[in-house]
């Protein structure tokens, strides 16, 4: 029997369900990264715009087709964090806005919304790219025009705009040389159809879990937690490896295996796939799991943390946050000026260096978690400032900040495009109190034209990518426009970087070490390139960023 309509009931459920896969897929979803970097990856970011969303939508009570959408809209507009999570947050906002008058969704109903999403979405990006999620949405969006003219049974719509999905995306590569040279499909748009995937099984009736999406206990005032200690961890050492298999692990292997993980510890999973065995533990003794798990193969992406040890400095970051929240509160009442600064940043010195130069609200993120629009907003709200400067300092973080640009009412937010943290250093030294608003966002976008940046960091995967064949584990140096230098070595590869780098105007070359380079380290390299560039002036800071063992800039 054909289905002609879904109602409001079944769409909050259809939505819940596309935002469960997504959060179970983000991994697999991370893989597809074509950037081998330990960075807050597309999956991520996407499973927390839509899964700020969904709690949106749980929290709901009797509701109707508007609140539904409103709660979809909203939620991710403000949870939305990086380019892809920004993205899919506008596809949300056009699909809802097209759908809130309805009592039911019929086919057209559903086509004309497909049609609203693409077009909303983009809109919100200055120059689309195709072979993105953007050419996915847009070839869903033309399919559902097309089928709406030949049927009007959803069980025979739905099914075959995901195979369209799958079909545009299949042929993401052939749009992307990029995606093609790392031979993946595009993360985003992979996204976009886990979102489809998922809503379309609860339109069938699938059992779905949805205990990813049940609401969390509110974390508890840093006051509190600051007192409680370290809380009763049975089992202290968080303990995860890859087995790469000698010999075949059979279902008893699995078996057994999983029981002797069981009496050493809990929190355990062991998932098999053809060679190899993914393996989770929580345990008083890791090395036990890992002379069992030898038995089997090799091992491979071991990591090991002490959650006793994690747990405490969680609660001291909780009370430094909350001391740092105290400041900002008293700093919003003081008078109303007329500019103001924030600054995405990566690491304390960095933070200090921000300060220095006059920045009055750090948000901490950038590589590894990419701030949401709320977290923007949150920082908005407590700079009391007509006009505010926000220095995003992260190409993934632009368009969150321009989503909070338009949300604001109340205060004039100027976006300048920094894309790394060295611009947006550039960007506040060049800002000139005298001069108006418009003059100091065009001077402060010419001068970080200027600046060429530089990072130096490890790669979380194979890959081949920029012509350079790229092995887990390798040292990368890069630039603003792709991986610079691939070596073994932290300094000799930052040399490498740094030689495709400086002109023969080069004047300055700044460097910034992160939190796991020692500063003797640091000075020794600091000194052989002024040995290197002896015309340019070299200036050494202590930035204490992870991930990046060094940030570079040249000018």
């Amino acid at each position: 029997m054909a289905t002609k309509s879904i109602d409001v009931e079944l769409l909050a459920k259809m939505f819940l369900a596309g935002a469960q896969n997504i959060e179970a897929k983000k991994e697999y979803i991370n893989e597809l990264n074509v950037f081998p970097v330990p960075d807050g990856d597309t999956g991520t970011n996407m499973s927390m715009t839509i899964m700020a969303a969904a709690k949106e939508v749980t929290a709901l009570e009797g509701m109707d087709m508007a609140s539904l959408a409103k709660a979809i809209s909203s939620g991710s507009l403000r949870g939305a964090r990086g380019n892809s999570g920004v993205i899919l947050s506008q596809l949300l906002r056009g699909f809802t806005k097209s759908i809130k008058t309805e009592s039911e969704i019929d086919v057209p109903a559903l086509a004309r919304a497909a049609v609203r999403a693409k077009e909303t979405a983009y809109k919100a990006v200055m120059k689309p790219k195709e072979g993105t999620i953007l050419t996915v949405a847009k070839g869903v969006a033309e399919k559902a025009q097309t089928l709406a003219e030949e049927t009007d049974d959803l069980e025979e719509f739905l099914p075959k705009l995901i195979e369209e999905a799958e079909t545009v995306l299949a042929k993401t590569p052939d749009m992307l040389p990029v995606l093609k040279e790392a031979g993946v499909v595009d993360s985003g748009g992979q996204g976009l159809l886990e979102v489809l995937r998922g809503a379309y099984d609860a339109f069938l009736g699938k059992e779905i879990d949805y205990s990813a999406l049940a609401p969390t206990p509110q974390a508890v005032n840093a006051t509190k937690a600051e007192t409680e200690g370290t809380v009763d961890i049975k089992f202290g050492y968080c303990t995860e490896f890859i087995i790469l298999l000698d010999k075949e692990f059979t279902e008893k292997d699995e078996i057994e295996f999983k029981a002797y993980l069981e009496s050493i510890g809990d929190s355990i999973v062991c998932v098999a796939d053809e060679d190899v065995v993914k393996i989770h533990v929580h345990t008083n003794d890791p090395g036990l799991a890992i002379q069992k798990a030898l038995t089997y193969g090799q091992l491979s992406r071991m990591k090991i943390d002490n959650m006793r040890e994690e747990h405490q400095e969680k609660l001291i970051k909780d009370a430094e946050k909350l001391a740092a929240a105290q400041k900002e509160k008293e700093k919003a009442k003081e008078p109303r000026k007329k500019v103001g600064f924030i600054a995405v940043s990566i690491g304390e010195g960095l933070n200090e260096i921000f300060k220095e130069l006059g920045v009055d609200y750090i948000i901490e993120g950038g590589q590894t978690m990419n701030p949401s629009t709320e977290d923007m907003l949150t920082a908005i709200d407590h700079v009391n400032a007509d006009y505010i400067y926000i220095l995003p300092n992260n190409k993934n973080i632009i368009l969150a900040a321009n989503q909070a640009q338009a949300l604001t009412e109340d205060k004039d937010i100027i976006v300048v495009p920094t894309k790394t943290v060295p611009q947006g250093i550039t960007a506040i030294i060049n800002y000139v109190p005298e001069e108006d608003a418009k003059a100091n966002e065009e001077m402060m976008k010419e001068e970080i034209q200027n600046v060429k940046t530089g990072q130096v960091t490890y790669a979380v995967r194979d890959t081949h990518i920029d012509d350079k064949e790229i092995h887990e584990g390798d040292i990368m140096g890069i630039g603003d426009e792709g991986i610079l230098s691939v070596g073994q070595s932290v300094e000799a590869t930052t040399k490498e970087m740094l030689s495709l780098m400086v002109g023969e105007d080069s004047e300055l070359i700044s460097i910034y070490y992160g939190q796991d380079i020692q500063e003797e380290d640091a000075e020794k390299l600091a000194s052989e390139i002024e040995e290197l560039y002896p015309d340019a002036d070299v200036d050494l800071h202590c930035g204490g960023q992870p991930i990046y063992y060094y940030v570079l800039s040249v000018e």
